[in-house]
């Protein structure tokens, strides 16, 4: 009997569209140069178990929806990014910088889930199980129930979840894992897009929750093709500066949840360790009187948190080209910000260099930290410390007025529980706001009248 030849297709590396001939753009994304030579094995036939019965279309009104409720590992933060804990089923894909600590992270969710839940498969590609085992009892999560698999290859992994029926899968990482029936070395876009699919379907069927690591790239985008994101139901990233304490885990994607949420955890030697008061350890370092130095209200998700801007302004060194350094904050925002203090307050920034950071690691990319960045600018370039009980949040437009943000009661709550006593923000959120009397509401509907309520107490 003839041997089946084997299919070739062209893959666009970005988007993974697939096409019988190649071009030089993808159709689908637009991608020049995008399209890579696939060969793909020939299905199997049906009298190999493999193939899946045709499903039956259902009508909507008589689909079930119980998939399970949440099951959370009482590791605070980890569940609140979750939306209470991790759902039977779900495909869950987390990213990060190398050695931040998402191994660390899925070991001890391992480690918990296990105890709590039931048996645990944990593959590891990259790490040997001795090496496992040895980040195991440094974290103290040593475990009967948590079975490591030291595999590449789809079909081994489908087997040992056939053999173990855990309660969760961890795949660390997805760009090691290989399939016989696609060419391609492990890592490569076609070979991450079929384990992901091959996965996806397998958590589907079988109500097992999976969790697969993803490399990320210079530029901190998660590695592989975009489809990987699409295929996933939520897309977790880790960051954090390697050499500091503190961790963020942040919710990019999430189909049963809300997304931007936000949990944070400090690293610690035996292991992460969750941050009950995120706002006090964020503020914890802050410098009183200092001149650029402004706290801001921040919405990440469901939560408030107050995290503190600083500026530095000085003369830009024998006259030449100013330099624009961020660190935390949309370098596009920030230019719109340093553009209308200058055209419509007069600051003259032209000559000047400025720096900013937002301090403890924080990444601030919501339109609702214009005004604190504002403030923070102008507070350095004049000398003038901003009044160190005095939060600020808020818009700013081109005309230089400051619009209203969402979540304004919960942004000046998060002030009151830390003892701030005056709240510097949009004319249009003071409206009916509902704070304690303790706190000093200060509306503003310019960029001028900020600066000058920020700098007069």
């Amino acid at each position: 009997m003839a041997r089946a030849k084997r299919k070739t297709q062209y893959v666009c590396q970005e988007c993974g569209a697939d096409y019988p001939k190649w071009a030089g753009r993808c159709a689908a994304c637009g991608t020049w140069n995008s399209l890579v030579e696939v060969h793909i094995a020939p299905r199997q036939t049906a009298s190999s178990g493999l193939q899946q019965p045709a499903s039956e279309p259902v009508a909507l009104a008589h689909v079930t929806t119980d998939t399970g409720a949440r099951r959370p590992i009482h590791l605070s933060e980890f569940d609140r990014v979750l939306g209470g804990g991790i759902l039977p089923g779900a495909v869950m894909l987390l990213g990060g910088e190398p050695g931040i600590g998402k191994s660390t992270l899925l070991l001890q969710v391992a480690h918990r889930y296990a105890e709590m839940y039931g048996p645990v498969l944990y593959v590891s590609g990259e790490e040997s199980p001795a090496q496992v085992r040895l980040r195991a009892e440094r974290l103290k999560a040593l475990s009967e129930r948590i079975f490591i698999a030291g595999e590449t290859d789809v079909s081994h992994v489908l087997h040992q979840i056939e053999r173990i029926g855990p309660q969760l899968v961890i795949v660390d990482s997805i760009q090691t894992m290989a399939s016989a029936d696609i060419d391609g070395l492990p890592g490569s876009l076609t070979q991450v897009r079929e384990a992901a699919a091959v996965f996806q379907r397998v958590a589907k069927e079988k109500g097992i929750p999976m969790f697969l690591v993803g490399h990320v790239t210079k530029q901190g985008g998660l590695a592989g093709p975009k489809v990987l994101e699409h295929i996933v139901d939520v897309v977790l990233q880790f960051d954090g500066e390697r050499y500091t304490q503190h961790r963020l885990l942040r919710t990019v994607k999430n189909r049963f949840g809300a997304t931007s949420e936000l949990g944070l955890f400090e690293m610690t030697e035996a292991g992460l360790l969750p941050i009950a008061d995120p706002s006090g350890a964020l503020l914890a370092e802050r410098p009183v009187g200092s001149p650029g130095s402004v706290v801001v209200s921040s919405q990440e998700g469901s939560r408030a948190l107050l995290v503190e801007i600083q500026a530095l302004v000085g003369p830009a060194p024998f006259g030449g080209t100013p330099r624009r350094q961020v660190s935390g904050v949309d370098y596009s925002r920030t230019s719109i910000v340093l553009a209308v203090l200058e055209r419509r307050n007069g600051l003259e920034l032209h000559t000047h260099d400025v720096y900013l950071n937002v301090a403890g690691g924080m990444r601030l990319e919501e339109p609702a930290a214009d005004l604190g960045i504002a403030v923070a600018i102008a507070s350095a370039l004049r000398g003038r410390p901003v009044d160190p009980e005095t939060v600020i949040f808020g818009e700013i437009g081109l005309a230089g007025e400051v619009r209203a943000v969402s979540y304004a009661e919960a942004r000046a709550l998060e002030a009151v529980r830390l003892g701030f006593r005056r709240c510097l923000l949009p004319a249009g959120n003071a409206r009916g706001l509902k704070v304690p009397e303790r706190l000093q509401l200060v509306p503003v509907t310019t960029v001028a009248e900020a600066l000058a309520a920020a700098m007069s107490a």
